[in-house]
């Protein structure tokens, strides 16, 4: 059996869901996809996927055998890169796709040193302010960051972060409100609201205290799917808003922005995803930059405004998996 290809024939699979999908790609046969990884659960003595009628799910060992597989497939690439490059400078165009937010106040204000490293990278941002990146999004881009749970498709699909939701408003609009103290206290103020990309309004925010659990319903005069247009609105003074902590940090930081609540935990924190094409058949100016924003991330965390709970499951709420209508319909 061909070690290598088998593996290669195991990631092409798990991140298409389907052999038929993976041979296409791969450009050979599904019998020869087929027989190559059932060599290798043989080897293995491990059933790496369940067959399913909508495709191929990753059992447990399938999962812990992908995530070593794409580490060693990847550090494959970079010595190879190394040697076959000897030592030159990335040079090329990489276009990334980025929520505006985490652009307007992470990615830019760290471009100008990421330039001076690698003069030679030309990079095209692209702004997208949703959770869900299709076939379709990621057939023009080479990277994308993404702020939630993103489907599975065909690119490499890594956490680098975790967010936590912050309830904050300006210091003047509290000393005009006063302070809650319980996540229920929220109900009477007003809410600048957030509309997903699936068309779900988030008006229901969880919370956790050792023992105490508690939900609040919200409600406010504006909704919007876009959320500069509720930063803004918070920021003129006139309501609360719910933010990912690490995209709001210089405000934070120059007390523009007052959170509340930080002794409550928020079960429904998203993850900072990174989705890039394998490093394997990408350039050395993509590898650049996914080095760059993944040491970015690590640089912020390290600066967060308040300590984040530890991680629990998948902590994908129940609304997330919806379309339309409203969270707090879903009691989650």
């Amino acid at each position: 059996m061909d070690k290598l290809r088998a593996i290669q024939y195991f990631l092409a699979a798990a991140r298409d869901g389907s052999l038929s999908r993976a041979a296409r790609r791969l450009d050979v046969s599904v019998p020869a996809v087929a027989k190559l990884i059932s060599a290798l659960e043989g080897e293995l003595d491990a059933k790496l996927f369940d067959r399913t009628p909508r495709g191929l799910a990753l059992t447990a060992d399938g999962e812990r055998y992908l995530a070593v597989c794409e580490g060693v497939v990847e550090r494959l690439a970079a010595v190879e890169h190394s040697l076959g490059r000897g030592g030159e400078r990335p040079r090329g165009s990489v276009v990334v796709e980025v929520p505006p937010l985490m652009a307007r106040f992470w990615i830019l204000p760290a471009l100008p040193g990421f330039h001076q490293r690698c003069p030679e990278v030309q990079i095209e941002l692209r702004l997208i302010d949703r959770s869900t990146i299709t076939d379709v999004d990621a057939s023009g881009c080479d990277i994308c960051v993404v702020l939630g749970w993103p489907d599975a498709l065909d690119m490499v699909v890594r956490q680098i972060a975790r967010m936590r939701l912050l309830v904050c408003a300006t210091p003047a609009y509290w000393a005009r409100h006063g302070l809650p103290q319980r996540p229920a206290e929220l109900a009477r103020h007003t809410a600048f609201l957030v509309r997903n990309p699936k068309g779900v309004l988030l008006d229901y925010w969880r919370y956790r205290r050792g023992d105490e659990e508690e939900a609040v319903k919200l409600s406010g005069w504006l909704v919007s799917d876009h959320r500069d247009t509720v930063l803004d609105a918070v920021l003129a003074g006139e309501g609360i808003g719910r933010f990912a902590d690490l995209s709001i940090q210089h405000l934070l930081r120059d007390g523009q922005l007052e959170p509340v609540l930080l002794d409550w935990e928020t079960p429904d924190d998203p993850p900072v995803n990174l989705l890039h094409r394998s490093l394997a058949r990408g350039s050395g100016a993509t590898r650049a930059v996914v080095e760059f924003l993944e040491a970015e991330l690590k640089r912020l965390e390290a600066c967060r405004h308040a300590p984040l709970a530890a991680a629990g499951d998948d902590g994908r709420p129940v609304w997330y998996r919806r379309a339309y209508g409203r969270a707090s319909s879903t009691g989650d």
